[in-house]
């Protein structure tokens, strides 16, 4: 498809996707037992209203009812919500979906653990027997497999409601280097029917009791099926600069650069930073507190306080925006802190944008995929994209 509104003339497009910040309302929802999660509005009642002006300015509580974020009538920013098509609800499918690969067949999920012929070509290529292979928070499964882990040396491997091959060890026991060359032999293995989405290096530190996850996790995703809008971007000259972990979710194909970061805060000082640089292109973040910290540990408060964090973030993102820039916030999948699961949730996502040249208060709908972001995002920036969606760029544009 060839860009049409104003192609060309947009100098940065920021993508700012809040891990885990659904809405509700999925129409499938039922089919992934999660018709009774709505992830920000159940965050809201659990601490009694959200102080989010910032993100009221733009017009969040246009989209969806969210106790203490009032709709206004004249929102400086735009806002719709979206609609995953692909048959998932985890970080990589939602991320490609909004770069415009929608999947046909879920990743493969291992609730009852790994089949034993994984196992054994993981502990071959390992060189170690290894303990777990069990779907469990990750948490619980280092207070409960630990101290075991200290005695023998034996890696942890667990998984979760999503597609996820995932290996925890103490960093005094299996040094950090060590752990991600094992979860690179994982990622080899983890081929064919078993090709889950992420393999991932989960390290803790600490004592039995009072062991502690370390922030040097690292994704180490399987490739694209296709080409993304992503690809399409860096092809045509653009830099694509991925924050957080978004290099890791594609693999680091169509990723120009990359900044892994430890924490919201420091993720929104990069895109602050890297919308401020005189670049032109896509900047591409991802915030995972609010999922790993406060979503998988069901901690509402917690969570509530993380949007507070973002919100007062939001102004320093706003101020580095120049007048052919453009802000997009919206989220991958749900998880609702607030129900006895611990996974990720089927919701709809908020969808917000704002820029000096873009209109004020429009509303772009409920879109169909999410993908119609990554076609909204080639649009803005002048590059033509084979993607499936369909772009919202003139509704943004006057």
């Amino acid at each position: 498809m060839t860009p049409s509104v104003s192609a060309g003339s947009f100098r940065t497009v920021a993508v700012v996707v809040l891990d885990s910040v659904g809405i509700g309302g999925a129409p499938d929802a039922a089919e992934f037992g999660d018709e009774a999660s709505a992830t920000l509005p159940h965050v809201a009642e659990a601490v009694g209203g959200l102080e989010l002006p910032n993100l009221a300015r733009l017009g969040l509580g246009n989209i969806v009812d969210i106790r203490g974020v009032a709709p206004t009538d004249s929102p400086d920013g735009c806002f719709g919500s979206m609609i995953e098509r692909s048959p998932g609800k985890d970080t990589t499918t939602g991320h490609w979906e909004i770069a415009g690969v929608i999947l046909d067949q879920p990743f493969p999920t291992y609730p009852e653990g790994f089949p034993r012929e994984v196992m054994d070509a993981f502990e071959g290529a390992a060189g170690s027997p290894s303990l777990g292979n069990v779907a469990a928070s990750g948490t619980e499964i280092i207070e409960r497999l630990g101290e075991e882990h200290l005695r023998t040396g034996y890696p942890i491997v667990y998984t979760s409601a999503d597609s996820v091959f995932q290996i925890a060890a103490h960093v005094d026991v299996i040094p950090l280097e060590r752990l991600y060359e094992l979860c690179r032999l994982a990622r080899e293995i983890m081929r064919g029917p078993h090709e889950v989405g992420r393999v991932i290096a989960r390290p803790f530190r600490g004592r039995p009791g009072a062991f502690q996850r370390t922030p040097d996790r690292h994704d180490f995703s399987v490739l694209p099926p296709r080409k993304t809008v992503l690809d399409e971007i860096s092809a045509a000259g653009h830099e694509v600069r991925g924050i957080g972990k978004i290099s890791d979710i594609f693999a680091g194909r169509g990723v120009t650069s990359s900044r892994p970061t430890r924490s919201n805060v420091e993720g929104i000082a990069a895109v602050a930073e890297e919308v401020a640089a005189p670049r032109s292109g896509l900047v591409f973040a991802n915030l995972v507190d609010f999922d790993q910290s406060f979503g998988h540990r069901n901690d509402p408060r917690g969570y509530a306080q993380a949007l507070a964090e973002f919100d007062g973030g939001l102004p320093r993102i706003l101020a580095a925006l120049g007048p052919d820039d453009v802000l997009l916030i919206t989220a991958d999948h749900g998880n609702d802190p607030t129900t006895p699961s611990t996974d990720h949730s089927r919701e709809r996502v908020p969808l917000l944008a704002v820029g000096p040249r873009l209109r004020r208060g429009a509303e772009v709908g409920e879109r169909s995929s999410f993908s119609d972001l990554g076609a909204t995002v080639a649009e803005l920036l002048g590059v033509a994209t084979t993607t499936p969606g369909a772009s919202f760029a003139p509704l943004l544009v006057p």
